[in-house]
């Protein structure tokens, strides 16, 4: 992970969940409610300063190493031994005994050493290919999109216990169902488990109090907005199984939840099996160079660690300009207002009626000034908030990288080892065949996975940026003309 303190915030770790589990349908131990198990807690940075920079948070959720997939795996599902219980002979590439590391925990070293079989159902089945750019994953055949509305708040047990629902209505049925906070929590962890090579967009943070606010709820609902939207760009993400119960179970049946529920944790491709899933182009020309694939690895590397720098910054510049203009520019252009409006009062002691039109325009200035100062405030939620909101997304997903590549620099290393060991004697060459094709399976996948990343990047960050100038402009036409209402008030005088 990237452990960065936050600027000038104090941390804080969330205060437990904001939807408990204590549920009807929760029969069956799941991955949220275990302390340490996938996506229990998000960090929430508090922007230092009470009043009303407490609306300006700044949130990293770039957890120091604890990232989602670092977290302890869920309980119930333990790995597989490792060595598949084959006696080790002298000519096995050595095998990692950091048993914490993200390579063995993901799967991705027994996959590589050819310990990870299993039947692959054609619908399991996840197609990288050559595109124009490398490698792609396979386009989803039927996208499609799915809105988030009215967050309604629901009550249980006659009142005892409140939650937030939010209506989900998927373009491709139609059909709206409901879904919970700790709804998606728990998809998030089934599939940061599943996918060790794809980057899942990480939830917006939970929070403890206040979460019945409507500044609050129109947050979160912005960042399940963008949430949803990732899942449903992602070719492999849109298409898996547990997502699709997610999104196309009623609300109401509560038997055919708990099925698919069941049915997605019981999921055996998960870990090493993952990677069995995964074709690759095949034929002369489609294996990828090792050399080529490490140095375009490194350059993704430096790029995240850069843009996850530079988002950061944007992050707390945007924040303080923010608060800025909710706080300091709105007092200041309010003071302009009331000086003008006590020279006004101070010139109507005059009682000529010649001067009583200049008195009204200046009356009227102090008014316009007044105005301008609530326009102000009120900007940011229509330009710079929403530019927060995009970057809060984008930091989850640098947040994941570091742990896919590493995946990958495992797998590379123990072909590199391979070699070296058909070079030595010491291994079949036929053995370090597979390992390198399996690492070219791993390879495919990760450069799949970046040429995703930088696809929807530039979607997203231009789309936003479009959307943060248009509102500036408004802006500041709304300034000018104010200030115009003002001059023509002088016409007449």
């Amino acid at each position: 992970g990237y452990p960065f303190p936050p600027y000038g915030g104090s941390y804080q770790p969330s205060q437990g969940s904001d939807d408990d589990w204590d549920d009807d349908w929760d029969d069956s131990s799941t991955v949220a409610d275990e302390p340490g198990a996938l996506g229990s807690s998000y960090p929430d940075y508090e922007a230092a300063g009470g009043g009303a920079s407490g609306r300006y948070r700044l949130s990293t959720r770039s957890e120091p190493s604890l990232g989602p997939r670092g977290a302890g795996h869920p309980p119930g599902h333990p790995h597989p031994p490792g060595g598949g219980g084959a006696a080790k002979s002298s000519a096995t590439v050595s095998r990692n005994l950091n048993r914490f590391s993200t390579f063995v925990k993901s799967g991705g070293e027994a996959f590589v050493l050819g310990e990870a079989s299993g039947f692959v159902k054609d619908g399991d089945k996840l197609c990288v290919v050559l595109g124009p750019r490398g490698p792609e994953w396979q386009e989803n055949p039927y996208p499609f999109q799915c809105s988030i509305e009215d967050p309604t708040k629901q009550t249980k047990f006659k009142g005892m216990k409140s939650y937030i629902a939010y209506k989900l209505v998927p373009s491709h049925t139609g059909q709206q169902v409901h879904r919970r906070y700790k709804h998606f929590d728990w998809l998030y962890g089934r599939l940061a488990e599943k996918f060790p090579v794809i980057s899942v967009p990480h939830l917006p943070e939970k929070q403890a109090t206040g979460r019945f606010e409507e500044d609050f709820i129109s947050k979160r609902r912005k960042g399940l907005a963008w949430w949803m939207d990732h899942m449903c760009s992602h070719p492999v993400l849109a298409q898996c199984d547990a997502f699709q119960h997610f999104l196309t179970c009623p609300s109401t049946d509560e038997k055919a939840w708990k099925q698919g529920k069941r049915k997605a944790e019981k999921d055996e491709m998960v870990g090493a099996n993952f990677f069995l899933t995964i074709s690759v182009p095949t034929g002369p020309g489609a294996s990828l160079d090792l050399q080529e694939v490490e140095s375009q690895v490194d350059g993704f590397k430096a790029f995240t660690k850069k843009m996850d720098e530079s988002a950061l910054q944007l992050n707390h510049t945007a924040n303080e300009f923010a608060r800025k203009q909710v706080t300091g520019f709105k007092k200041e252009y309010q003071k302009v207002g009331h000086s003008f409006k006590c020279l006004s009062q101070a010139f109507e002691l005059d009682q000529q009626a010649f001067s009583a039109g200049l008195n009204q325009a200046i009356a009227f200035t102090a008014e316009a000034y007044d105005a301008i100062g609530d326009l102000f405030a009120d900007q940011p939620r229509q330009d710079l908030d929403p530019v927060m909101d995009l970057l809060a997304l984008y930091q989850g997903h640098l947040a994941n990288f570091p742990d896919i590549i590493h995946v990958q620099k495992g797998a590379l290393t123990k072909v590199k080892e391979s070699k070296r060991h058909v070079e030595e004697g010491k291994m079949e060459l036929q053995k370090a065949e597979g390992i390198q094709e399996r690492c070219n399976i791993i390879s495919f996948a990760t450069l799949a996975e970046i040429n995703h990343f930088h696809k929807i990047r530039v979607r997203d960050f231009k789309s936003q940026m479009q959307h943060f100038l248009q509102q500036q402009i408004l802006f500041f036409q709304k300034v000018t003309q104010k200030l115009e209402e003002a001059l023509h008030k002088y016409d007449s005088v």
